[in-house]
């Protein structure tokens, strides 16, 4: 194996092994830190492909594999978690496999396998070149609320990385310029004083008055943030009985602002509200501190290489068949999530309306999206402050369905999510290959990246460290540490 199209032909011939992979962690799906058999599953893998395997201390579901020697260092960053409530089958209807039930409506099966494509094919090149290098691939759970790339920052699991590739399931096919926001979660729990709702409600102090005082603060200080902030909350806990004044009660809140900042600013601002809440109810507070991400910082230079590598690689060929399958989805939804889908594309990506207008987008479009900040938020955004990172966005759902969907869920377990990985995959071996092969791409990516760190260095958003309570079964028995070594952290500051 020498060319790139010895690259891609290989990813072809092996695409069933990798689709079955990602088969079985859809057919399996587990929430954050749970996610026991996908990263066995990986893990074993990798290790069975001549890959050195570690487990990552106190994160049992999190692991690295690493092959060859030297530099550069280049990284595939993997997932696997799901999410609840979003069982489906892979069918054009809304139909559960499980009532309830866990499902991979954000297509993680598909994220963690197509980065581990890459990280497999490039070992089988350096291999057979001779070429010096290393590739290792990250297993990294919890995206979903658990921000374990965040913990694995602070330890400095990316620290000796020189570059790195991470993809996501799209509706379209684009190597990305834009960011994402920074993110916090913060639970607020008042302690009031119960008594008879009816009989004697002035001897209680509700603890339930104080959230929603909370909440209707927090509504009013949404005219005064800026258009990007995001603020979002559910009740947790709000008594047990309506004739029983409750003496607990709890809100759980996600914060969300284009910078680190600005989030900041905007925490201040929202304890603020919550102490006068406190106040007024005559209760007493405690703020939970939750997790953090910061935003996405996307290297340019990178993407420039991601976008070069489409053009060798292709469009993706869906079938009729395939269009079908998605445009039953695209009609289950209100026709304005598919008119503002549309317009989305053609106003913020510039892509043709006749294009926009399928159900499925298999041309690779052009990077149109510099400054764009997608209100959305993700623990890759932790990953890129330590090391030169691109992500990457391919067409694995119909263009109605929204993000965490069933309809995301139906489509990342057939074929019309397969054939979006599998393209990821091959872009991001394209471009890795240029990383290895002409040491001045690396140097103008960490140029970039440097650049802009110098200015504003890494700041984590983790409160403390609360990834402990969200293991909630970290004795299994087929958990990572019990099968392989620690890996050795670096220190990013001795690089």
């Amino acid at each position: 194996m020498q060319t790139k199209q010895d690259v891609i032909q290989w990813l072809e011939d092996n695409r069933e092994r990798f689709i079955a992979m990602s088969d079985d962690i859809w057919a399996h799906p587990e929430i954050r830190w749970e996610e026991y058999r996908a990263s066995k599953l990986q893990a074993d893998f990798l290790a069975d492909e001549g890959f050195t395997v570690w487990s990552i201390e106190e994160m049992p579901t999190a692991f690295i594999a690493e092959y060859g020697q030297g530099q550069p260092i280049i990284g595939f960053a993997g997932e696997y978690d799901a999410l609840p409530g979003l069982s489906q089958k892979a069918q054009p209807t809304r139909e559960p496999v499980e009532e309830g039930g866990l499902g991979h409506g954000c297509g993680h099966n598909l994220l963690g396998v197509g980065c581990l494509a890459p990280a497999v094919v490039i070992k089988e090149w350096l291999e057979s070149t001779g070429i010096q290098g290393t590739v290792r691939y990250y297993g990294c759970p919890a995206e979903e609320g658990g921000s374990a790339k965040a913990y694995m920052a602070r330890a400095g699991a990316f620290d000796d990385l020189d570059v790195a590739f991470n993809f996501h399931p799209s509706s379209f096919n684009m190597a990305q310029k834009d960011s994402c926001v920074a993110i916090v979660d913060t639970r607020f729990r008042f302690h009031g004083r119960t008594s008879h709702a009816g009989g004697s409600p002035h001897l209680g102090r509700s603890a339930l008055d104080a959230v929603e005082l909370m909440n209707v603060g927090v509504n009013y200080l949404r005219e005064h943030v800026t258009p990007n902030v995001r603020m979002h909350y559910v009740i947790t806990e709000g008594g047990q009985a309506p004739n029983i004044v409750p003496d607990l009660a709890e809100v759980w809140y996600y914060l969300r602002a284009p910078q680190v900042e600005e989030l900041q600013e905007v925490i201040v601002r929202v304890n603020k509200i919550a102490e006068g809440a406190a106040l007024m109810t005559e209760t007493t507070l405690e703020i939970v501190p939750g997790r953090g991400s910061v935003n996405v910082l996307n290297n340019h230079c990178l993407a420039d290489l991601q976008y070069a590598a489409m053009d060798e690689v292709g469009a993706i060929n869906f079938t009729e068949e395939e269009m079908s399958f998605a445009q039953r989805i695209t009609d289950e939804y209100p026709t304005e999530m598919f008119e503002d889908s549309v317009k989305d594309l053609t106003g913020t990506y510039k892509i043709k309306e006749e294009i926009a207008r399928k159900p499925l987008i298999s041309q690779n479009t052009k990077v149109m999206d510099v400054g764009v900040i997608r209100t959305g938020s993700t623990d890759v955004g932790d990953m890129s402050w330590c090391v030169p990172l691109s992500m990457l966005r391919t067409a694995c759902f119909p263009l109605a369905a929204p993000g965490h969907s069933w309809g995301n869920a139906a489509t990342s377990g057939m074929s019309i999510g397969h054939k979006g990985m599998m393209h990821a995959a091959k872009i991001m071996a394209l471009a890795a290959m240029d990383c290895y092969s002409d040491p001045t791409y690396v140097q103008k990516a960490r140029e970039e990246f440097e650049k802009t760190i110098q200015k504003r260095p890494y700041k984590s958003l983790l409160q403390e460290d609360v990834a402990k309570a969200d293991m909630k079964s970290v004795s299994s028995p087929d958990s990572l540490p019990e099968r392989y070594p620690q890996f050795p952290f670096y220190d990013r500051n001795k690089r």
